[in-house]
């Protein structure tokens, strides 16, 4: 079973991230990211003693009405656990996830796909790193290795005759 995610609480952290952390935007989302300095502190009181990140969605009123903000913060806490799970996400950090107006309107798959190119670029997955060019360095991308694993299924064997 999956634990809760840890959430930042304190304005002074989420003003911290603004203020010196490393960001990267997309289309549907911006990511700031930071060092926790209470990362050890966090592990300690964690009943599995590992460090976890803390993790902070602020969803603005020009993303739209409660409705609208809050679809936009499920799904994008859906996308990060969803990123964990698949290229893992590296513990120990700040993380604060601030959703654009057309997060709103997108698919979970678009959010997926956003997130995970800025935490990337961020280096904060332990699989696949982004070039400045956006070429992925290594890693592998789930989308491409399910395609190239169902050619290697449905091409016929060659036998030599």
């Amino acid at each position: 079973m999956l634990m809760k995610f840890v959430a930042v609480t304190d304005n002074h952290l989420y003003q911290k991230a603004y203020r010196s952390g490393s960001r990267k935007s997309s289309n549907t989302v911006t990511v700031y990211v930071i060092k926790d300095k209470s990362a050890g502190w966090l592990a300690r009181k964690h009943p599995l003693k590992i460090k976890v990140n803390r993790i902070g969605i602020s969803a603005s009123k020009k993303v739209g009405g409660a409705v609208q903000r809050n679809r936009a913060k499920r799904v994008i806490r859906e996308a990060y656990r969803e990123i964990d799970k698949t290229l893992g996400i590296k513990k120990g950090y700040i993380v604060i996830i601030v959703p654009k107006p057309a997060c709103t309107v997108c698919s979970m798959k678009d959010c997926l796909r956003d997130l995970s190119y800025c935490l990337r670029s961020l280096e904060m997955t332990e699989k696949g790193k982004v070039q400045k060019n956006g070429k992925k360095t290594d890693g592998e991308n789930p989308e491409t290795a399910a395609q190239t694993t169902e050619k290697e299924q449905t091409s016929p064997e060659k036998s030599d005759v």
